[in-house]
């Protein structure tokens, strides 16, 4: 007879689920205005064809990963989300190497930077979760 438990700490879940709202809501917003996002301040004129193409990338790419990140919150599968988390972990360490190479280094580097700590937090969890489960079996 097997053991069923859930394996995944629920916090890993609530944080995982919390994520893909916030892409899930940036995504949605992209769509319909993306100076919500980007202020004029930052001077991006999101009148011009290729920055609002861009923007509706933006857009898509918050929105996708937040679907995926909701998906595998609610099933919550191990192995799942980490894949997908680390995919998430990448996008900030692009973003994060794209402020620094532009010149561009602020306070709001801060932000992606917070988000990829709790990332690799979440995933040296995971990864212990996962080393657990399998030496128990």
């Amino acid at each position: 007879m097997s053991k069923r438990f859930d394996i995944v700490p629920k916090w890993v879940r609530i944080v995982v689920g919390s994520l893909a709202l916030i892409n899930i809501l940036f995504g949605v917003m992209g769509y319909f205005d993306m100076s919500l996002l980007f202020k004029d301040g930052l001077g991006l004129d999101l009148t011009n064809t290729i920055l609002k193409n861009a923007s509706y990338e933006f857009a898509a790419r918050n929105l996708a990963i937040g679907l995926g990140l909701a998906i595998v919150a609610a099933k919550g599968v191990p192995e799942s989300i980490t894949i997908v988390i680390i995919i998430r972990a990448l996008i900030e360490i692009q973003t994060i190497l794209m402020m620094v190479v532009a010149g561009g280094i602020s306070a709001l580097i801060s932000i992606p930077i917070v988000f990829l700590v709790v990332e690799i937090f979440i995933i040296k969890t995971l990864i212990e979760v996962i080393q657990k489960r399998d030496t128990i079996k």
